[in-house]
């Protein structure tokens, strides 16, 4: 089927509130070059695989509460009802927040902060292969050089599109690239050249589903905070939680407790089912320093 002669628009539908605002920057601080962008007025843009070719979504707050303005271009426009479903799992749209706010705000650690932010979502992702990359990237560097590296993986491995959408050019490589592509081409040590090398093969093969944390552990350079982390964000586990993630730790020294793996732990057990949003308010006190909700 030919793609349309411009973007489908449609409204997707959520249950307030949201903080899309906080989701797009997330985003934002991660964005790849290439394959994402973010766009004036707060709106996000990046490349997605879909089953029957390419696509580039764009996403950005309603006129009224309730509504993301979603736009599609697409190579195949029965991508459609995938490329909505993609949207929906990377800002989290299917959850009901006033059921993780009722569960969370009366706690003594992250009560105050849940409350101040209700509409906190969990970032998920359009596509888990790229995430699983992504995250093994990640693994003991900083954001920034995580970007970076994966924009080098983009510039080398990556698809051009047809049809470029401002910013975006390219589709992130397929784990069948990255398993076919030099290892020492790719410019990182060798112990993640290595595990991005075997992720991709494996995950090229079939051999590896991500959903089985005993497999992914299996392979080489692949340890707990990766696995946590692609449950989380790949996978839309609610209760995935990172006790070693330095975010966690500060999140928690900001408020006056005892951030070292054992003790988050403990700590998050009260926060069970929905540990990955507390993760989230963690990392976003973290960010902001949240010191006078730590002395109240």
């Amino acid at each position: 089927m030919a793609p349309s002669t411009g973007p489908i628009r449609l409204r997707l539908p959520y249950r307030p509130p949201l903080d899309l605002d906080g989701l797009i920057a997330f985003l934002g601080r991660r964005a790849v070059a290439g394959v994402e962008e973010i766009l004036p007025g707060g709106g996000y843009r990046r490349s997605v695989r879909l089953p029957r070719g390419p696509g580039v979504i764009e996403l950005r707050g309603g006129h009224e509460p309730g509504y993301v303005e979603a736009a599609f271009r697409l190579h195949d426009d029965r991508d459609l009802a995938a490329a909505t479903e993609r949207s929906r799992a990377l800002l989290d749209l299917d959850h009901d927040p006033d059921t993780i706010t009722e569960a969370l705000r009366d706690d003594t650690v992250i009560g105050a902060l849940v409350a101040a932010a209700p509409g906190r979502r969990v970032p998920g992702h359009v596509d888990p292969d790229e995430l699983a990359v992504r995250a093994v990237l990640g693994q003991q560097i900083s954001v920034a050089a995580a970007t970076t590296h994966a924009a080098r993986l983009v510039a080398a491995y990556g698809e051009p599109l047809d049809r470029p959408v401002g910013a975006v050019t390219h589709l992130f490589p397929a784990p069948s690239a990255l398993a076919d592509a030099d290892p020492t081409a790719l410019a990182m040590p060798a112990s993640r050249r290595r595990a991005i090398h075997s992720l991709a093969g494996a995950l090229a093969t079939g051999a590896l589903t991500l959903g089985d944390a005993t497999a992914l552990l299996a392979l080489p350079g692949i340890g707990p905070w990766t696995v946590c982390y692609i449950a989380m964000r790949a996978l839309g586990d609610a209760d995935a939680f990172l006790p070693t993630d330095l975010g966690v730790r500060r999140g928690l020294e900001a408020l006056g407790r005892d951030g070292r793996p054992r003790a988050a732990l403990a700590t998050a057990e009260a926060w069970r089912p929905y540990r990955a949003y507390a993760v989230q308010h963690l990392w976003a006190g973290a960010a902001a320093g949240h010191k006078a909700l730590a002395r109240a």
